[in-house]
């Protein structure tokens, strides 16, 4: 039992007022962390209206006016404390439906404790690491996934037991100098590639063609196989995953007093059960869970037209975390702290508080004004209406954004260097260009593709590029290469104007195999083009975080 539930024991007994464990944090304005004062969480009960205090209690008080005088004074430096360091204090990060705040610790061993045993982890299997996106830079990608698992809740949400999808799932893409974030939704009806995964030491089955949303929850598919369904899917390399269920959406927005949203038009969802009027509205509990939840009462009706609306929402929720009111609130730190860590399902790598504060710390460097949400670019799928395909060029475009960390927000000091007058993009590796052998085959769904890359490596000189056999749909193209060969891999995916990052060590290659190309839905056929885009798709849905003036729109 910790000493805050003592002392409300100890106060009951005593005729003392009730002590809030909140209340016995305050902040050091020497470390900018919150240290354990168990005397100001007992002054602070005094204070509260109606506390009940002994006439020698009130006599002593009197006697010590000039103490108390100072007392004050003490506490307004440690307000201003809090006000002018709120970001130091505020460990924020990634969750599901929103992102959370977590307040710092100040090492204190039983809160420690307690928030530790909040966290669930599950030991993420990525697979192979020379099939996986090479890390370009110290960017972070995080995973965040909302489930509608139905397990251990009543028949009020329907599908009663259900093991839950990839229902929401957002790419939280931070820069390497943190000044600016992209955080993708992928729509949960895109057809995609599920690859074959393992949840401990079950072999999981992957799925040329499926729904995204089915990449966790069906078949036993944990998290590690959503991460490695969206690492095929983009080409970017993910770092950590979070997950949260419906109760998390409940308890963060009740944690932090409501979130404000807005509604263009009167929505009455019988779905999801919300019933809204025209206007502003501050929601918490289940009234914010219909709002995530709602699709069929705004915009087409269709998950396209909720992923805004869910934007809209964490927005919103990342406004009220940051703010004053929230800042300087000890009793809504540890009730969003405690609400954050019960919330969040994690990768082992991060299931430490500690460690998240850490990584929340680094990530409140962004600026509220430079996050950015977008969705993946899709189309109808001529043969499904119920299913979204990739938009040819566009979605390529901005996973290679994103790849190769370029920013979707106006902030000049994030952008690389230019390259040298003489050069406009670093050189290849020099190669004897014709010793060099390569197979190129074609995954990008556009018929003669290999073909055109064959040709296009002999005009360079590599004489013994010869095509292979068509191969699964890929998003990204990828180089691969035996040990000893990245060099010659280089030089190829330079000749075929393709980025770095395609570039990857294989394991399954010999060194008589030479070089493996897979071309995917981004080549474009153009060999020695720039392969990074520097501005993003015309027409690409975007919501800026600090952009108040969101409404959702009633079903058409």
């Amino acid at each position: 039992m910790n000493s805050g539930h003592r002392n409300r024991g100890d106060s009951a007994d005593s005729g003392q007022p009730d002590v809030d464990p909140a209340d016995q944090w305050v902040l050091d304005p020497e470390t900018g962390e919150f240290r354990l004062d168990l005397d100001a969480g007992r002054r602070t009960a005094e204070r509260r209206p109606g506390a009940g205090r002994s006439g020698a209690a009130r006599s002593g008080a009197a006697r010590s006016g000039a103490g108390a005088t100072a007392a004050a004074g003490g506490r307004s430096a440690r307000r201003r404390g809090r006000v002018v360091r709120g970001r130091r204090v505020l460990k924020w990060t990634a969750g599901s439906l929103g992102l959370v705040l977590i307040a710092g610790c100040g090492g204190a061993y039983y809160v420690y404790q307690h928030f530790n045993k909040n966290i669930s982890s599950v030991k993420v299997q990525v697979g192979d690491e020379s099939e996986r996106p090479q890390a370009t830079n110290d960017a972070l990608n995080l995973l965040v996934i909302g489930t509608d698992s139905r397990e251990g809740l009543g028949r009020e949400y329907g599908d009663e037991g259900s093991a839950g999808h990839a229902d929401t799932t957002l790419l939280f893409h931070i820069s390497k100098d943190r000044s600016n974030a992209t955080v993708l939704s992928i729509p949960r009806d895109l057809m995609v590639t599920v690859p074959e995964c393992r949840t401990g030491d079950k072999k999981i089955p992957g799925e040329a063609r499926a729904m995204f949303n089915t990449s966790l929850g069906q078949n036993g598919r944990d998290p590690g196989c959503t991460w490695r369904t969206v690492e095929k899917l983009t080409g970017v390399r993910i770092n950590h995953f979070m997950m949260v269920d419906f109760e998390a959406v409940k308890s963060l927005s009740t944690a932090v007093g409501g979130v404000e949203v807005c509604a263009a038009t009167d929505i009455d969802d019988p779905y999801s059960h919300l019933k809204m009027t025209a206007g502003r509205h501050v929601v918490q509990g289940e009234e914010a869970l219909a709002f995530v939840r709602t699709r069929h009462a705004v915009g087409l009706g269709g998950d396209l037209t909720r992923i805004p609306l869910q934007q809209q929402f964490i927005s919103s929720m990342i406004r009220k975390m940051k703010s004053s009111d929230t800042l300087t609130s000890p009793t809504k730190l540890w009730s969003l702290a405690d609400a954050a860590t019960k919330a969040l399902t994690v990768d082992s790598a991060i299931d430490d508080v500690n460690k998240l504060k850490d990584l929340a710390l680094d990530i409140s460097r962004v600026d509220t004004k430079n996050i950015t949400f977008t969705t993946v670019p899709v189309l109808d799928d001529p043969t499904n209406n119920n299913h979204l395909i990739l938009k040819p060029g566009d979605a390529q475009q901005l996973f290679a954004m994103i790849a190769a960390d370029r920013s979707l927000t106006d902030v000049p000091q994030q952008q690389a260097p230019e390259p040298a007058p003489s050069s406009s993009a670093p050189a290849p590796p020099q190669v004897d260009a014709k010793s060099v052998k390569v197979t190129v085959r074609n995954g990008s769904g556009t018929s003669g593709q290999a073909g055109k890359a064959v040709s296009a490596l002999k005009a360079k000189g590599f004489a013994l590029a010869a095509t292979a056999r068509d191969t699964d749909a890929a998003q990204a193209s990828t180089v691969s290469y035996p040990a000893g060969q990245e060099d010659r891999a280089q030089a190829v995916a330079a000749a075929l104007g393709l980025p770095a990052t395609a570039v990857q060590a294989s394991s399954r290659l010999s060194a008589k195999d030479g070089v493996a190309v897979v071309l995917g839905g981004d080549y474009t056929g153009s060999a020695g083009a720039s392969a990074v885009p520097t501005e993003a798709p015309k027409d690409l849905q975007r919501v800026q975080a600090d952009d108040t003036a969101v409404c959702a729109s009633k079903a058409k």
